[in-house]
């Protein structure tokens, strides 16, 4: 008897610490339906801009046979990406035209959250297949975009300000569950991780790490040139960059107040280093992130800013497809959940195991970077230790390199291929108008130390692209050694290639 009194009492004792747990989680690793709303609207943005801006211009130069990669050397470099794009299909200009113009209505639907888990998934997978085309021109922050848009497939991303057939219930309550706890565990761990590899080197300890940085003149752009005269203030930059990496895991722990001062100090940074360097979307794609972190009083004030104006908005579309005041929330606690048919309900099932078995190798190849555990995940030919998200860590770097391409004429003239003038080996007035744009930036950076067969069809690409007749052309690459008050020792020349035309 005595035993059936007291069965009940663990049983609320637990559910009652479960309650805590949650309460205290709730906040923390919870989204506000608007920042979900938010998140969605600016990776459209991120995906338009990058299809417009950086691979409609770099379509036949990076993505066709007749340029400076085409399938065949994709083939012999990374074997298991030429089996998985579909962008190695065919090296056809028109071909590679059609699929940017398929991701590009993917995208314009998802910014307007349109059909939003069919255009992230096709998203996901034409971005992932032009990644694998061509991993010359990856950054770290694109594979970070490709993690977003993979954890969004299991979030209700047009939670807010999408077009939807229906609407729905007007509930603010933070969207709370696993999908939401990893994305911002995954999220607040690269910040994290970058700390642990700052905190492993000697030059971003000793403050010299940003100023070496900012005499890579073929990274400083816009307003860098002119910051990286301050070599006081760029130490600073340093340790303040530090400082807030170590104090990232907070953006977990704040709640409120903090939160929003931490997270907006964030954007502030990466808002700067879109001003300064070339580093692509980088910057944006972890903006998008950091409005997960938003707290719903700067929502509620955004609403009231915008308040004029979107009834307005609402009015231009259909009744059919006007946008949502408010969005699903999808389940806050398991007793919560609606009951699922048994194949709805193993659907659930299965995908929670992908998206905890993907986490779980996400955190081990970090891991595996720092050190601090073995690498298990698949090799993939190397092409993963090329895309790390150490960002300038442990060890910047400390060689500014640029590229002189020399061309022979028919008559034994020498010229240089890009501007017709004479070829110059001396350090150029600014080693980042050598790139003509940031996808030839990263293909320069990744290929400087590549053999001599790499570079064949690079030198086959500007002998087609030439309006003269060359007879041959010389491809050097040139590096000079950078310290944290600028350049030291005169430049390194090394010849990669001479094909003839």
């Amino acid at each position: 008897m005595s035993s059936s009194q007291q069965d009940p009492k663990p049983t609320g004792r637990s559910r009652a610490t479960l309650e805590r747990l949650h309460a205290v989680a709730r906040p923390r690793l919870g989204i506000d339906p608007r920042a979900l709303g938010a998140f969605r609207i600016v990776l459209g943005v991120l995906l338009l801009a990058d299809l417009a801006f950086l691979r409609v211009p770099g379509l036949v130069p990076f993505y066709t046979d007749g340029g400076v990669f085409p399938r065949s050397a994709l083939a012999d470099v990374y074997p298991t990406f030429a089996a998985a794009s579909l962008h190695a299909v065919s090296g056809a200009a028109w071909v590679q035209g059609m699929l940017f113009a398929i991701a590009g209505v993917a995208a314009a639907c998802l910014l307007v959250g349109y059909r939003t888990k069919l255009s992230l998934g096709l998203s996901l997978v034409l971005l992932a297949s032009l990644f694998a085309r061509n991993p010359h021109v990856v950054n770290g922050g694109d594979t970070i975009l490709l993690t977003f848009l993979f954890l969004g497939l299991f979030l209700p991303l047009d939670a807010r300000w999408s077009l939807g057939d229906r609407r729905r219930s007007d509930d603010e309550r933070p969207v709370y569950s696993l999908e939401t706890a990893i994305l911002c565990v995954h999220f607040v761990t690269i910040y994290a991780a970058s700390a642990v590899h700052k905190f492993q080197s000697e030059a971003w300890l000793s403050g010299t790490a940003v100023p070496r940085i900012f005499h890579l003149e073929e990274y400083i752009v816009l307003l860098g040139p002119s910051l990286a005269e301050f070599g006081t203030v760029l130490t600073a930059i340093n340790w303040l960059w530090v400082a807030m990496l170590s104090v990232s895991p907070f953006l977990l722990l704040y709640t409120g107040r903090p939160r929003t001062a931490l997270a907006a100090a964030f954007v502030c940074a990466h808002l700067g280093m879109a001003a300064t360097m070339r580093l692509g979307a980088f910057p944006f794609v972890m903006i998008a992130g950091l409005l997960l972190f938003f707290p719903a009083p700067v929502w509620h004030r955004l609403e009231e800013i915008t308040a004029p104006v979107a009834p307005s908005v609402r009015q231009r579309f259909p009744s059919s497809i006007r946008v949502n005041r408010i969005g699903e929330t999808g389940p806050l606690l398991p007793g919560s959940r609606p009951r699922l048919p048994r194949v709805r309900r193993g659907v659930r099932v299965g995908s929670t195991a992908l998206l905890a078995g993907v986490f779980v190798a996400i955190l081990c190849w970090q891991a595996a970077s720092l050190g601090i555990a073995e690498d298990s995940t698949p090799d993939l030919d190397g092409e993963l230790s090329e895309v790390s998200w150490s960002f300038f860590a442990p060890n910047p770097p400390d060689t500014s390199s640029w590229y002189a391409v020399e061309a022979t004429l028919e008559s034994g003239e020498t010229i240089d291929a890009v501007d017709g003038g004479a070829v110059a080996f001396d350090p150029p007035p600014d080693a980042a108008e050598t790139y003509p744009t940031t996808l030839w930036h990263r293909y320069g950076v990744d290929m400087r130390y590549a053999g001599e067969s790499q570079y064949e069809p690079a030198a086959g690409y500007v002998c087609a692209a030439s309006d003269r007749d060359l007879e041959s052309v010389t491809i050097y690459h040139l590096e000079q050694s950078v310290e944290a008050d600028g350049p030291a020792g005169d430049p390194v020349v090394n010849e990669r290639v001479t094909r003839r035309c």
